[in-house]
């Protein structure tokens, strides 16, 4: 009997991509090195590879996630985020991205000055508190649902819920220097009255001091 080849794993094509994954690769230059940052099944990576020729790295924490991004032919180091990026040296990667985690971590400052490390470029996607429905939910005395922030008030691992300008505010403090902006609500993109018509921002920022920002 003939051996039975392995899956072939394709890599998603752009429309199978998340709305705000779409955006992030656009932002990727050619070539350049990736580090994902919470990169689930290696998909984003995936892509970048067979389409930006990027040199990229991810690191996830769930087993799962961490065989299916393998199984791709994604490198992939499986560690906690919060424990810090101390594995990579300073500026080792032209692009670090973190996509829909950042409202997850206990230590939201930290992460960014380590993304500004190992990386001049950075790439972060939130859901946006602001949108104003959520507002609304609040005034009748409930905690917003909403399709970026599915989860009830008591099982919800979005620790650090924020704004745009909230963002915007802690960026400038740290140094960070927005290039770009992107906010969606579900697949439609937002252009006019972002903070409070959309449901997911995607930010694009450079650390304008080489090796990250002064502490």
């Amino acid at each position: 009997m003939a051996p039975v080849s392995p899956p072939r794993y394709e890599g998603p094509t752009p429309g199978q991509l998340r709305i705000d994954l779409q955006r992030i690769a656009q932002w990727i230059r050619p070539g350049s090195r990736v580090l994902d940052l919470g990169c689930g099944d290696g998909s984003l990576l995936l892509h970048l590879q067979e389409t930006r020729h990027v040199q990229g790295a991810g690191v996830e924490i769930d087993d799962d996630h961490v065989i299916s991004a393998i199984r791709r032919g994604v490198c992939v180091i499986q560690q906690n985020l919060e424990e810090g990026l101390a594995l990579f040296g300073d500026q080792q990667f032209d692009t670090v991205v973190l996509s829909q985690t950042l409202q997850s971590m206990h230590h939201t400052e930290h992460i960014l000055r380590e993304m500004a490390r190992v990386a001049r470029h950075g790439v972060v996607s939130f859901p946006n508190f602001g949108y104003w429905p959520h507002g609304w939910s609040i005034l009748r005395g409930r905690m917003p649902v909403s399709e970026q922030m599915p989860y009830q008030w008591y099982d919800t691992p979005n620790i650090h819920l924020c704004t745009l300008r909230d963002f915007e505010a802690l960026a400038r403090q740290l140094g960070l220097r927005i290039i770009d902006l992107a906010t969606f609500r579900g697949t439609r993109e937002i252009r006019h009255l972002r903070g409070w018509r959309s449901t997911l921002a995607v930010y694009h920022f450079e650390s304008p001091v080489p090796g990250g920002p002064a502490t």
